[in-house]
């Protein structure tokens, strides 16, 4: 009998677990999903249950042969996909097609020998109800994408799409737009006063914040001039310091959207290459001698649970590479959300003694990045809090109380190994805190060097970044760790949206799409009802809701909104424009038409000719020119054309393109090769060379000198 066979997804998985399993098993790759919904069509039968259609993927035909070819020669056959929705939907297909009932399922967080070892000995049968619930996201997407699309396409622009959670992204940055053109800045101002000690130079600077023992407002700068009157010739004297110890805690391990956020941060990285990256260190890297290693835990999760060996693992480390003071009495557990998985732990190295630098020559630059940024995250989280000393100083002029607040590090705890970043530029307040400041006394007066007056605005909401829109999905019940990065990058590729110096801003057709969505949809678009929607599908994989019945309570209504909308949606779509050109492969008018892209030719013939022909635009160059030049490809009655490549650069193509593909970069003529009969081009000047009149065939040696132009003619006569 032949040896039992382990299937997952991956190519980097197998090399990873042949490592450690030596030759016990036959490790293959299902190369992700062997089948889904048709590519093309509902695939949905609606009235029947809302049963999908599954169809084998034709790019896993030799994939799906060879496994069911080793399927049949085993007793044990072991499905190790991912451990989440998906994976369990791949395994339970894997099951399907490869005609395998009595298949094994076994998961790991991390892919170690003891944690595959452990999932070995403890298999258990595909999960229906989470099947249930990947089938569930996975028809109701289908059911909104493949009926919402067509309607936008036909009242729009053609090809647009619309997608159940990406269309309630792109609305929170059209809405953030909105409140940032809506927005009208206030004016106020603030003052400070720069002091310093009576006999000293060194000065600091101390805020306004209260007048006769009430918080203070300035509105208009008369009421900053009216604090300056009122403050001249006083005396600055210190009627209270406070002084307080603040302990500042390490953030929890990283889940996947506070992983995209950081990596967003501070290493720049675009959501999908974040989860990209996190992918190759955890299906597994080369280490030398020590073959493929899986570097860390599954990098889909919302769940910041730690095992219980990890943190043992951890407080050693900290305890031999920091000391005993930077380990707390108690191990530190993190609470997640209400509404997460919970399924998986937190994103962690597998090993924390596998230090960044030990593995530093095994790693791509990226990997090493983003390695070392969760292996910080991790280790930081099981040490000591920071302890600050707080001084707070107020100072009092006449009826107005100025304050001056300085911290200093007592203890640098967890701040000696990681900090996490911000989303925003660092405040006035927090810079305050840097100051530092003399040893003062209370009843002491100090010198008055100045007072700062300072106009300030109120300023609009920002702009969403990668980092931030993430977190607004998290926070508002959007999506799930899965799909974070493909709802960013599927508005992005669709041009709804654009990221200008790293912050989103919504298209002109975004905000247009997003306005008839909500006009017409206004409960698929609402961010509650999304949201209410992700709890069903959990519900629905703890086994407490049937599939079938949230989508027919979803569909109901949804179909009645849809037929309301086809007869009311008001058609923004231009009617195409007569360009003037006739198609060069059939003759008929080339109309002006509008997609995402831009304007285009396309053939008034259209569907039995499909003849596109692309407007370029200005700055690009300008529209193909016809030279008048006979294309010399046989049978080819179409003409050169001068074109300009995406770089500005000219190059010459014929006007039948694609069914032509004859190009050249030196400029056509209207004249034959005497030696072979090929056409004649005029050369430019190129590094040395003259210019001058030759054959365009490679093959062919001859040439002419060039003529000399009407101004050289001149000269010369």
């Amino acid at each position: 009998m032949a040896k039992p066979l382990i299937i997952v997804e991956s190519p980097a998985k197998t090399k990873t677990l042949k490592n450690f399993l030596g030759g016990e098993y036959e490790v293959e790759a299902s190369m992700g999903h062997v089948r889904d919904l048709p590519k093309w069509g509902m695939g949905v039968d609606i009235k029947h249950n809302f049963k999908p259609k599954y169809t084998d993927i034709p790019e896993r035909e030799k994939v799906l042969a060879n496994l069911k070819k080793l399927a049949s020669k085993t007793k044990n056959v072991y499905l190790a996909t991912d451990p989440d929705r998906e994976g369990e939907a791949i395994a339970w297909h894997l099951e399907q097609a490869l005609d395998v009932p009595n298949a094994k399922r076994i998961e790991f967080n991390e892919i170690t020998k003891s944690a595959v070892q452990g999932a070995l000995e403890h298999p258990r049968t595909v999960d229906e109800h989470l099947v249930d619930a990947q089938q569930a996201r996975r028809v109701l997407d289908r059911l909104v994408g493949y009926t919402l699309s067509p309607l936008l396409s036909s009242k729009i622009m053609s090809k647009l799409s619309a997608g159940r959670v990406q269309s309630v992204a792109l609305r929170l940055i059209v809405d953030r737009e909105r409140e940032i053109e809506a927005f009208k800045p206030e004016e106020y101002w603030s003052i400070a006063a720069r002091l310093s000690k009576l006999a000293e130079k060194k000065t600091f600077l101390a805020k306004l914040v209260k007048k006769d023992g009430k918080n203070i407002k300035l509105g208009v700068e008369g009421d900053a001039k009216q604090v300056l009157s009122d403050l001249e010739g006083a005396s600055y004297v210190i009627t209270e310091i406070t002084r307080k110890e603040q302990r500042r805690h390490p953030s929890a391990p990283f889940i996947t959207s506070t992983l995209q956020q950081e990596a967003s941060r501070k290493l720049g990285f675009s959501n999908k290459k974040t989860m990209s990256v996190a992918q190759s260190l955890y299906e597994g890297v080369e280490l030398g001698s020590a073959g493929s290693v899986g570097l860390i835990t599954y990098m889909r999760t919302d769940s910041t649970r730690i095992a219980g060996e990890a943190i043992a693992e951890a407080r050693k480390f900290i305890l031999s590479e920091y000391g005993k003071e930077y380990v707390p009495d108690a191990p530190r557990q993190y609470k997640s959300r209400k509404s997460s998985q919970d399924a998986h732990e937190a994103i962690r190295p597998s090993s924390v003694f596998r230090k960044p630098e030990s593995i530093e020559g095994f790693l791509s630059r990226d990997q090493l990045r983003l390695y070392r940024l969760i292996w910080q995250r991790f280790v930081a989280c099981q040490m000591e809090s920071a302890v600050l000393d707080l001084l707070t100083v107020d100072i009092t002029a006449r009826k107005y109380l100025f304050r001056v607040t300085a911290s200093s590090v007592k203890f640098p705890g967890f701040t000696i190994l990681y900090t996490e970043g911000h989303d925003n530029a660092q405040t006035e307040d927090e810079a305050d805190q840097e100051q530092t400041l003399p040893k003062l006394e209370k009843g002491e007066t100090l010198k008055l060097w100045e007072l700062l007056p300072k106009q300030h605005f109120t300023e609009p909401p920002p702009r969403y970044t990668q980092a931030t829109l993430v977190k607004a999905l998290e926070e508002n019940g959007i999506g799930r760790p899965s799909t974070y990065a493909s709802i960013v990058s599927t508005i992005i590729d669709r041009r709804y949206v654009v990221l200008e110096k790293k912050v989103f801003k919504p298209t002109e057709l975004g905000a247009t799409v997003t306005d008839q969505l909500v006009k017409h949809f206004p409960e698929v678009m609402d961010t509650k009802f999304t949201a209410g929607m992700e709890t069903k599908l959990d519900e629905v994989e703890e086994g407490a809701v049937d599939w079938v019945k949230v989508m027919s309570d979803f569909w109901g209504p949804f179909e009645k909104s849809l037929e309301e909308a086809k007869a009311n949606m008001e058609k923004i779509k231009p009617e195409p424009v007569d360009s003037g050109q006739k198609c060069p492969n059939c003759g008929l008018p080339l109309l002006i038409r509008q997609s995402r892209y831009g304007e285009f030719l396309g053939c008034s013939g259209y569907p039995k000719c499909k003849t596109i022909v692309r407007i370029e635009k200005e700055g690009e160059g300008e529209a193909a020119k016809t030279t008048g030049v006979k294309c010399p490809m046989a049978e080819c009655d179409g003409e050169i054309a001068e074109r300009r490549s995406k770089r500005g650069k000219i190059f010459y193509s014929c006007n039948r393109y694609p069914k032509c593909t004859f190009a050249l970069w030196d400029k056509p003529l209207n004249q034959l090769c005497p030696k072979c009969g090929s056409l004649m081009v005029e050369k430019k000047p190129f590094r040395g060379k003259p210019a001058g009149i030759a054959c365009s065939s490679a093959e062919c040696d001859y040439k002419e000198a060039a003529k000399p132009s009407a101004e050289q003619q001149a000269e010369q006569e």
